[in-house]
């Protein structure tokens, strides 16, 4: 991982003399109280900076890089699904990690980017838009792209929106995390490993039970590039067991 990432890393939460996080927005006349906080949260937020600088859609990328960093799940010549992918960040992330691309003299791997709503190519990507990862449609269209092969890796970064009422909020991003499991449990190699975000709340710890089931194990990872005030949590699952035919 590159050292400006490194180094943010090793800063956060420090009030520093940079100057990034001395910006303070223009131009807020006429917009909402909720606008004038995200604005200000952007400008204050190194990841945002360095997703500019380093090409990224948007800082999601480094939770990803983190994660990587840190357990290894993406190298060259894996077979990787992003569920619910737009922008596109994750997708950057793991064609450049699978070298997807083929830009690099590594084994070439593929990756598979899925999301209801239409977005950007990105490069050695295979980019399925305006398609849900749930629908048998989708899914028919995956399998014949895949010509009898699986996944070593599905990813999800995915999240409702946000309501603002904590309950409900969580019912939908865990319906969300058990419809990527069900995916994961269809596509997946035996080995193969799973990264789901979730929100904190009542029904997470027995989601980790249910993904223990299917994998032979399971970790809860707050990456730092999550920020303070989100309760987001990711579970990575690794050794999926496969499923038992009669």
């Amino acid at each position: 991982m590159n050292s400006l990432y490194r180094s943010v890393s090793r800063a956060r939460g420090v009030h520093t003399g940079c100057a990034l996080l001395r910006e303070t927005p223009r131009n807020l006349k006429g917009k909402k109280h909720s606008s004038q906080q995200w604005l200000v949260r952007q400008l204050r937020d190194p990841y945002v900076e360095m997703a500019k600088q380093e090409s990224y859609r948007c800082r999601s990328a480094f939770k990803l890089l983190e994660i990587n960093e840190r357990f290894k799940i993406l190298s060259p010549g894996l077979t990787v699904i992003d569920c619910g992918a737009a922008p596109g960040s994750w997708t950057q992330v793991a064609t450049n990690l699978t070298n997807a691309h083929a830009k690099r003299e590594d084994p070439v791997g593929r990756v598979y980017a899925v999301d209801r709503l239409p977005f950007y190519p990105v490069e050695g990507a295979t980019i399925l838009g305006n398609m849900d990862f749930t629908s048998a449609k989708t899914q028919e269209a995956l399998s014949e792209m895949l010509r009898g092969d699986k996944a070593d890796v599905v990813l999800s970064d995915m999240a409702p929106n946000a309501s603002g009422v904590r309950e409900m909020d969580h019912d939908n991003i865990m319906l969300l995390a058990y419809a990527v499991l069900r995916f994961a449990v269809r596509f997946s190699k035996a080995q193969g490993t799973l990264v789901v975000k979730v929100w904190d709340g009542g029904k997470a710890q027995e989601f980790e039970e249910n993904l223990s089931k299917f994998y032979g194990s399971v970790k809860v990872i707050r990456p730092d590039a999550t920020r303070d005030e989100s309760s987001e949590k990711f579970f990575l699952a690794r050794g999926f067991k496969g499923l038992k035919t009669s």
